[in-house]
Formats: C-alpha cells, sequence, structure tokens
C-alpha cells in the first residue's frame, strides 16, 4: 500500500483517510504502521538523529553519545537501522578491528522529518502537559 499525496493529513480530509484506512486488508500493509512500529522504540529515533550529527561514528561514540542506551540496545537498534538501510556498518581491517556507522542517503532523509517531529515536541511539549494534567484532575 502506498499512501499518496491526496492521502496525507495536511492535504487530505479526514473522511478520506478514515476511510482509506478502515479498510484493514489495506492496512495489513501500511508503511505508517510498519516504519512508526521501527522508529518508535526508546533509541532508535535518539540514534538516527546523533548519526545525522556527525558523517560517521564508531559503536563507543555512539554509546558515549546516547546516555543511558546499554551496549546491547545499541547494537540491536544499529543491527535494525542497517536492516532497514537507514545506515552502512563498515568494517576496517586493522588490529584490533575498527567499525564504522553511517547513515545512508535514505536514512539522512528521514533526519530533517525526525529534526521536524521534535521540533514539534519541544514547541508543544507545555500544551501537551498541561492537557495530560487537566485530564487527570477530571478524571479524579
Amino acid at each position: 500500500m502506498e499512501v499518496t499525496n491526496s492521502l496525507k493529513a495536511s492535504k487530505g480530509s479526514r473522511e478520506e483517510i478514515k476511510n482509506y484506512f478502515s479498510d484493514s486488508a489495506k492496512t495489513k500493509h501500511c508503511p505508517i504502521t510498519d516504519i512508526l512500529s521501527r522508529l518508535s522504540d526508546k533509541w532508535t529515533i535518539h540514534t538516527i538523529i546523533t548519526l545525522g550529527k556527525s558523517e560517521s561514528l564508531r559503536f563507543t561514540e555512539l554509546k558515549k553519545l546516547i546516555p543511558g542506551i546499554s551496549q546491547r540496545m545499541l547494537t540491536v537498534t544499529l543491527r535494525t537501522l542497517e536492516e532497514d538501510g537507514l545506515l552502512t556498518r563498515t568494517i576496517f581491517p586493522q588490529i584490533p578491528p575498527r567499525v564504522e556507522y553511517k547513515l545512508t542517503p535514505l536514512g539522512r532523509s528521514l533526519v530533517g522529518q525526525l529534526i521536524e517531529l521534535s521540533d514539534w515536541a519541544n514547541e508543544n511539549m507545555v500544551h501537551i502537559l498541561r492537557s495530560r494534567e487537566e485530564y487527570i484532575l477530571k478524571k479524579v
């Protein structure tokens, strides 16, 4: 399934979008659902943005730049991003072996979108937190 420009939220009507995604056969392989499921874990977006700030980084550099990530989670995140074609892993034949990670053009194209999302989150976080607080107070 391909989401066309006419179905994007910024251009399509809510009714068009609702009707399009109401058919479960169409959403079985929905690119939005698929991509969000890959990006929405705790570390993936941080990793992409961190790599986007540099030409390439080594594993230990990435680990230092992403506070709180474990070695295992960084390994899993990097493998997933490589599998999706968002980064490349280059092994240099030297002793000790040196491995560098670099975003592909596809990965670089995602950085801009994530920065926009980050900007939106920063601009609206106060409103969202206020709404959450009001919602909780209504429930009590």
